[in-house]
């Protein structure tokens, strides 16, 4: 069962259920799945490809979804942040019940500990003198092997403190 097929089930079950909230934030993720294969749609048909084929292959495949999963769950995450600094707790609970929600959807996230002696193995395969722009290069290879399994902003974090210790 592909992840848009779970999703679509799991919102009549939480329909039936009466989980209004479980039902907002899951009909809105899959309203932002069907505007991502519109934009692919449109994409692909602007490429030439014919009409008839257009439907099979606009549709997202479940990497492309867990992309879309992992970008709203990061809104989620600004969003808490902005609210607590402007003192808007109702708000930041709210965020913090659609993330949880959301949450479930996303792979797990990679353990700190892995993530680190991930990087540590990319930043020590960087020339000796690692500088500012190899940063962009290991940036790249770890974010590109971990996959929305790990926080962007924890992987550059991480990146720069083993950085440091190189020099």
């Amino acid at each position: 069962m592909s992840i848009k097929d779970k999703i679509n089930e799991n919102i009549k079950s939480a329909f039936k259920s009466g989980l209004s909230d479980e039902v907002s934030v899951l009909r809105f993720l899959s309203s932002v799945i069907k505007n991502k294969e519109l934009e692919k749609r449109s994409r692909l048909s602007k490429e030439g490809k014919e009409l008839a084929d257009l439907e099979k292959l606009s549709e997202l495949s479940d990497e492309e979804i867990m992309s879309v999963i992992s970008g709203e769950i990061k809104k989620r995450k600004d969003s808490i942040v902005q609210y607590e600094k402007g003192g808007r707790d109702d708000l930041v609970k709210k965020e913090m019940s659609e993330l949880e929600i959301l949450k479930k959807y996303a792979p797990a996230e990679m353990p700190e500990e892995e993530l680190r002696a991930l990087i540590k193995n990319k930043v020590a395969g960087l020339p000796a003198q690692a500088g500012q722009k190899d940063f962009g290069k290991a940036m790249g290879l770890v974010m590109a092997e971990v996959k929305g399994r790990a926080d962007g902003t924890m992987v550059k974090r991480i990146i720069e403190e083993e950085m440091k210790n190189e020099t």
